[in-house]
């Protein structure tokens, strides 16, 4: 569902100034490593309101950690979480994810993430899961050679259709079709968690590049 819009958000990003937010990460292309000063470097597409790239980041201070958010209001929402408590090695990018090939270069992610992304349930926009040939394309061209994607959601009918259009072009490391009950060390943020009480169970997936 569409985040309804918020009259701040315009004035608040057009004066933001605080350097995770990269405002042309084009000009970062290769040089994602020395940007961060990390030698792995995660990128979650579809950040929402941030929990999880936020907490991630403060939990894996070793890793680099990029978010990325198309939808101006809830990337609004996690850079007034990220500046409340700065830390070095985040930042993040509001922009579609399509472009991604254009701010990476090839084989320069070490994992992307993909986290209760939107299941676009129609067939005619299927085209648009984060998980279609298009996207697999892309994510294929900047993951280095044992790169992974990390997949975790609520939606089984896009969880089916993640593993069946996976199926022949990457390794299937893991697969849960109940992540809330195995000891993990994954962050569960409050979206999540609220499947969780629902009873509705948490599918996750990790794939490798061949």
């Amino acid at each position: 569902m569409r985040m309804r819009n918020k009259p701040w958000v315009a004035k608040y990003l057009e004066e933001f100034d605080h350097d995770v937010l990269i405002k042309e990460p084009s000009v970062y292309k290769g040089k994602w490593r020395s940007r961060l000063n990390k030698d792995i470097i995660h990128v979650e597409i579809g950040t929402g309101k941030g929990d999880y790239w936020l907490r991630m980041a403060k939990l894996y201070p070793n890793y680099g950690w990029i978010g990325i958010e198309k939808e101006r209001n809830c990337a609004a929402i996690a850079l007034k979480k990220a500046v409340v408590e700065p830390i070095d090695n985040r930042c993040f990018i509001i922009a579609d994810a399509s472009m991604i090939s254009e701010w990476f270069a090839d084989k320069e992610i070490d994992v992307i993430h993909l986290n209760f992304s939107d299941p676009w349930p129609k067939k005619r926009n299927h085209k648009k899961r984060l998980t279609h040939d298009l996207f697999i394309e892309t994510y294929d061209k900047v993951l280095k050679n044992d790169g992974q994607i990390i997949m975790k959601t609520d939606n089984q009918q896009l969880f089916e259709f993640s593993l069946l259009n996976m199926q022949d072009k990457w390794r299937l490391n893991s697969v849960f079709v109940n992540f809330d009950s195995v000891v993990h060390q994954d962050v569960v943020t409050e979206y999540e968690k609220k499947f969780i009480d629902e009873g509705k169970p948490i599918y996750r997936a990790v794939w490798q590049k061949r």
